[in-house]
């Protein structure tokens, strides 16, 4: 599947090829494709072990940026996280770094596999509160953590007015009405004041693993950032009603702060919708439930 016009191919004789020359001890193991998000394509080798690798050029730095700091951050953390095994070097038929991280079991998060949604949001805000207070150790914005979730909703306001416009050319279905008001009353609110932390940006279902029915791990770094906190806040809309209220409880997110993240949850799935309309069926319908469950509350 691609879903960037200068995507870097991959497959398996890639990979094996790779690992022939960079990793031998690995390269016997099987191969085997396990999808991928929008700035990686994973594989699984043998039963331990993940290969992943970035999309494109660009991705590529969010794959260092992982590589540099989650040894630095996972002894700090409640939950599991990757574990980086190998740094893996451009090749002529891979010309872009590359990884290999330890496999963690888990399961997807669904209805099938979460027990007690209010236990799930306050486990979710539990992780979120222990990253937010870990120490930033010297880094800042200018230092590769500068992800626009991090930043203010002001100067985003052309570009998703942009995607709005878009996602109504596309047909989808949604109450645009509700939606681009609830953005537009937003560009209003004064500016967060809250100290810079750390932030993954992006615990999306597909970004975190559960067993026996509780959060068991938080995967996919890539937008690690330094930034304000408000972004963090908008996946609760991906989670029944029950883990968000439990999340925003746990933490006490004062309203200001909670009516910002919903403006970032409008942004990061209006956004999603314009761009990956016909690329990315799965990320498609996340950002369309999540835009959904915004207006229906707004509603």
């Amino acid at each position: 599947m691609t879903l960037h016009e200068d995507e870097v191919p991959t497959n398996e004789r890639i990979i094996r090829t790779l690992l022939y020359a960079q990793r031998p001890d690995l390269a016997g193991l099987a191969i085997a494709h396990v999808g991928g998000g929008t700035d990686n394509t994973m594989y699984r080798l043998g039963e331990a072990y993940l290969v992943r690798l970035p999309r494109t050029r660009e991705k590529a730095a969010a794959l260092e940026k992982e590589l540099t700091w989650l040894p630095r951050l996972g002894p700090r953390l409640p939950f599991a996280i990757p574990q980086s095994l190998h740094a893996g070097r451009p090749d002529p038929l891979y010309p872009l770094p590359w990884a290999i991280y330890t496999w963690i079991d888990g399961e997807d998060l669904a209805d099938r596999t979460v027990n007690d949604w209010e236990r799930y949001g306050s486990d979710l805000a539990a992780f979120v509160a222990c990253l937010h207070s870990t120490d930033l150790m010297g880094a800042t914005r200018s230092d590769g953590l500068s992800g626009y979730r991090g930043g203010l909703l002001q100067p985003k306001d052309e570009w998703i007015t942009s995607c709005f416009a878009k996602a109504r050319s596309h047909g989808a279905e949604l109450d645009f009405n509700v939606l681009e008001r609830l953005w537009r009353e937003a560009q209003s609110l004064p500016e967060p004041s809250a100290a810079h932390v750390w932030l993954h940006s992006d615990l999306r279902p597909a970004n975190v693993l559960v067993r026996e029915g509780r959060l068991h791990a938080v995967i996919d770094f890539g937008g690690l950032t330094v930034g304000f906190p408000d972004a963090e806040h908008a996946v609760t809309w991906d989670l029944p009603a029950a883990a968000r209220d439990a999340y925003r409880n746990t933490l006490d997110v004062d309203d200001l702060t909670w009516l910002r993240a919903r403006a970032w949850a409008i942004a990061v799935g209006i956004s999603g919708v314009s761009y990956y309309w016909n690329t990315f069926p799965s990320f498609l319908t996340e950002c369309m439930h999540r835009l959904r469950a915004i207006a229906a509350e707004a509603r």
